[in-house]
């Protein structure tokens, strides 16, 4: 016969006092652990920087908006398929922005600045890409390559809206949040083509050195209010966009690169980074061709 003594009873009701105490002391431990990871994750994205990039879905978007998800927190228009995914396993939190590529549209700018400041509150950086050669019979039946003679002022206006007007609404738009900011990396993209003269491509030159010059102009503007704006100028990239305007012959467009090959957008998204992510921010008004030593 078991005998249980007032002393067994009294020993066994601490024991189950002590294991209640303990699971509690486990649970506020599991809940202090989740609220601590929950902190940790949010004060994660509050430091992160934030950028825009208003094209990913070709070109070098898809390239720099990986080189940039490790630090940033993105908006990103009009994204490849599955790169939203694949940023977000980065670490990035993404703001997709449909039909915003083409920024000479005034509706375009204003919506993903505004996804921007309605998603994380403020904008630490900005690629803008936006223009482009036009091969002969394009759908706008406008032509890069053409005698200057055999040109229209249509032609004109659509080159000027493209590479003049585009950026012109973007800075219109990023700009004024930055200076409240005080602080700010605004990069644009103009092309190689308006660092020199291109005989038989003299409007998109034009077109491409005002682009460069509203640049430099805007930069000197701010110097001294913690925004720096840069341009860089590609030409040359390996892509279809590009081999379209050579009919797709990469042997003729190689021979025209001192360097004797085409640039990967890798390369190209490396260099943006280097205005973009915060590290050095002594540089403003610059223009940086990256075009294989062409220009």
């Amino acid at each position: 016969m078991l005998v249980v003594t007032g002393r067994d009873e009294a020993e066994r009701g601490e024991a189950d006092a002590m294991g209640e105490l303990v699971d509690d002391e486990m649970m506020h431990a599991r809940s202090r652990a989740v609220d601590m990871h929950s902190v940790m994750q949010f004060d994660m994205h509050m430091t992160r920087r934030v950028a825009i990039v208003n094209y990913t879905g070709g070109y070098v978007g898809p390239s720099l908006t990986r080189a940039l998800a490790r630090e940033h927190d993105l908006v990103v228009g009009d994204p490849a398929p599955g790169l939203v995914d694949e940023l977000e396993s980065l670490g990035a939190a993404v703001e997709a922005v449909q039909n915003v590529a083409d920024l000479s549209d005034p509706d375009a700018s204003p919506r993903l600045v505004g996804a921007a400041l309605e998603r994380f509150g403020r904008v630490d950086a900005t690629a803008m890409f936006g223009g482009g050669m036009r091969p002969a019979k394009c759908g706008s039946g406008v032509n890069t390559f053409a005698p200057f003679v055999e040109s229209s002022i249509e032609d004109l206006r659509v080159h000027l809206a493209e590479c003049v007007e585009a950026p012109y609404n973007f800075l219109q738009e990023i700009l004024p949040v930055m200076l409240k900011q005080g602080s700010g990396q605004i990069l644009i993209s103009t092309s190689a083509f308006g660092a020199r003269p291109v005989p038989g491509s003299s409007l998109y030159s034009t077109a491409r050195a005002a682009g460069t010059m509203l640049m430099r102009n805007v930069a000197a503007e701010v110097v001294d209010k913690g925004v720096q704006v840069n341009s860089i100028g590609p030409m040359w990239l390996d892509g279809p966009e590009n081999l379209a305007s050579f009919n797709g012959d990469r042997a003729r467009m190689e021979a025209e690169v001192p360097m004797g090959r085409l640039a990967q957008m890798d390369e190209l998204a490396h260099l943006a980074m280097s205005f973009l992510d915060g590290k050095s921010t002594f540089v403003t008004g610059h223009f940086v061709p990256f075009a294989g030593g062409w220009a």
